[in-house]
């Protein structure tokens, strides 16, 4: 079959992200425009998470024809696009803002999260690969790191699923526990926004979080937020170079060819646009664009999320990575806490 006729299959799983990403769009601008209109204070719920919330919804209802899933599986290609423009958004200054407080924590968070996923994985039994999505989700950026994650590892679609459906489940309970938790323990806003930005994993649910203790608390919560999705190049390198040293010595003889084969090429896209975006090279209305192209690459990425998780299925896989995640995610958010509380009574945070 030729490059056209392989295009044109394409075009309707497309148009059917479009649509579910715009939906999504819709229902974040609706929301917002309720709660204004009738002086609500409610959470400011991102397209990203209506996107992933109405293609679940097809996906676990209706269903998708054949004649959409060709399409729909372009959903990765999306997400590696946002990646590599999302590198404009991340200079140098951005990080350096937090402070180095700040930025320690947030390396600490890195550590902890990963190590003690890790931990927990293998004591509950969990594959490796498993594992390694659901560290990787609950250390760095959520849903985006697994997919991100996913294919520079090879990982199983059923592995990236459960994971996704794990950090969903706890990012939307993370909505309404730590507001709670913030306010019982008398937080200041910069002291609760730096929490919620190192314990929250998804973007979306950070940002809401955050905005729904104050504004000073959600600008905060963003910034240690997409200090931490800045990480998420080095991340899969990381994963995608040992994964790679596993399997090395069963599939390939010739290392250097094996890692350059796995190596995730949109991660050096990611590091030149934010190198240049560091160096000056794009003016203030280039990295606008750039960004703005990232979040419409990303709202076709989680459109397909959404309709690629099948809940029937994940109950194949039993209960284990819920419990993984669950016990992760309230163990990171304990250790965190801690951290930002000895930070804020030691360097007035």
């Amino acid at each position: 079959m030729g490059a056209g006729p392989q295009l044109f299959r394409l075009i309707p799983g497309i148009l059917l992200l479009v649509a579910i990403g715009w939906l999504g769009k819709f229902a974040e601008q609706l929301l917002a425009t309720y709660a204004k209109v009738h002086h609500l204070h409610l959470p400011n719920i991102e397209y990203v998470l209506w996107a992933i919330v109405f293609g679940m919804v097809v996906s676990n209802t209706v269903g998708i024809p054949t004649v959409f899933q060709p399409g729909v599986s372009t959903y990765e290609f999306w997400l590696k696009t946002g990646i590599v423009l999302l590198g404009s958004r991340f200079l140098l200054g951005d990080v350096l803002r937090l402070g180095g407080i700040s930025l320690a924590l947030v390396l600490l968070e890195l550590a902890m999260a990963f190590s003690f996923m890790t931990m927990l994985g293998r004591w509950f039994h969990l594959k490796p690969k498993l594992t390694s999505l659901l560290a990787v989700g609950s250390a760095v950026c959520g849903v985006s790191a697994i997919i991100a994650t996913k294919g520079a590892i090879d990982a199983d679609d059923e592995d990236s699923s459960y994971a996704i459906a794990a950090i969903l489940a706890l990012g939307a309970i993370a909505l309404f526990t730590f507001p709670m938790i913030g306010h019982w323990l008398h937080l200041g806003d910069r002291a609760y926004g730096m929490w919620a930005g190192l314990a929250v994993d998804n973007t979306a649910e950070a940002t809401a979080a955050g905005a729904l203790y104050s504004d000073a608390a959600g600008k905060i919560a963003v910034l240690a937020k997409t200090t931490r999705n800045a990480m998420i190049g080095f991340v899969v390198l990381g994963y995608a170079l040992y994964w790679a040293s596993q399997g090395q010595a069963q599939q390939v003889e010739g290392k250097a060819s094996f890692l350059w084969n796995k190596f995730p090429k949109f991660v050096l896209g990611f590091l030149l646009i934010s190198m240049l975006a560091t160096a000056g090279v794009f003016n203030k209305q280039q990295i606008g664009s750039l960004a703005n192209l990232s979040r419409w690459a990303f709202l076709l990425t989680f459109a397909g999320v959404g309709l690629r998780t099948n809940l029937r299925e994940l109950k194949l896989q039993g209960l284990r990575p819920f419990a993984v995640g669950a016990i992760g995610e309230a163990g990171i958010a304990a250790v965190t806490l801690g951290m930002v509380l000895v930070a804020a009574k030691l360097f007035h945070l």
